[in-house]
């Protein structure tokens, strides 16, 4: 029987400027995303019908609730082949974090299938298979450095932005998108997302921390201070910025100084055990 390993990588937003609320109730967004070392193991299997989902975290859906299981789903359905698929799922990822934990599981999801049915399928396909799942699930099959317009799935790619310092602080509160677009405020001033891109393209991390920017963030931390306690906390010790990635709770911080990354997490690990180091990839 044929089997698969594959890591599944988070992603942070550097900027996440919401634009305005479409016709169709979606909000049109300007983001630049961000794949980080910060990784899932899913191990792939064949198996003559169904889909089987294991994991080593409760928080984890094994059922059709599961992004991985709807992107067998949708292969079937593109591809008219009746296959099973075994999934073990180990995470490390936070769940519903603002990481694109779920999204980038249901990445590696359809790129195994892809391997192990032997589809031969174009990225430009698995990426449009993707959109049809989740909104970010075509970045995570992409990964790298991006730019994300539509609803997130119109992607360009960036200037990589590699090996740079990322400290990962969740505070275990579980955010849900749809609850932080409720509590948008539309009419707050653009981010430098230009600005953003020109920063990335020379490779200028001190200027890239400058035009972070989440406009989901303001209204979070009104309802969740402990965000800005976390992000406060990093900029005291070091970090060159802070910001909430996505719809949160999680909160990222770049580090110039490695050494002063590795005495941050320690102090925060002491209240928020889901801390982690990674980088850029």
């Amino acid at each position: 029987m044929k089997e698969l390993i594959l890591n599944s990588h988070g992603k942070i937003n550097l900027s996440l400027d919401i634009l305005y609320k479409r016709d169709d109730e979606y909000h049109e967004i300007e983001s630049i995303m961000q794949e980080i070392s910060l990784k899932d193991k899913l191990t792939f299997k064949q198996q003559e019908k169904g889909i089987t989902i294991e994991t080593n975290s409760p928080q984890v859906p094994i059922d059709f609730h599961n992004l991985s299981y709807k992107a067998w789903e949708k292969m079937k359905l593109y591809t008219g082949i009746e296959k099973g698929i075994y999934i073990n799922i180990e995470k490390t990822i936070p769940v519903s974090a603002g990481l694109a934990g779920g999204s980038s599981n249901a990445a590696s999801t359809i790129k195994a299938i892809n391997h192990l049915w032997e589809l031969n399928l174009s990225q430009k396909e698995l990426m449009d298979i993707g959109k049809s799942v989740g909104a970010d699930i075509p970045f995570c099959i992409m990964g790298g450095t991006a730019i994300a317009r539509g609803i997130g799935e119109k992607l360009t790619s960036l200037k990589p932005f590699k090996d740079v310092n990322i400290l990962i602080c969740n505070p275990g509160i579980e955010i849900s998108t749809a609850y932080a677009y409720s509590r948008l405020n539309l009419n707050s001033e653009r981010l430098d997302t230009k600005g953003l891109i020109e920063a990335i393209e020379k490779g200028d991390i001190k200027e890239v921390s400058n035009c972070l920017g989440n406009k989901m963030e303001e209204a979070i931390i009104k309802e969740y201070p402990i965000i800005e306690t976390i992000k406060k906390t990093m900029r005291e010790n070091g970090a060159l910025s802070s910001l909430m990635s996505g719809s949160g709770s999680t909160v990222f911080g770049i580090f110039e100084d490695a050494q002063k990354m590795l005495f941050t997490k320690e102090k925060l690990l002491k209240t928020y055990p889901l801390t982690y180091c990674c980088k850029t990839i």
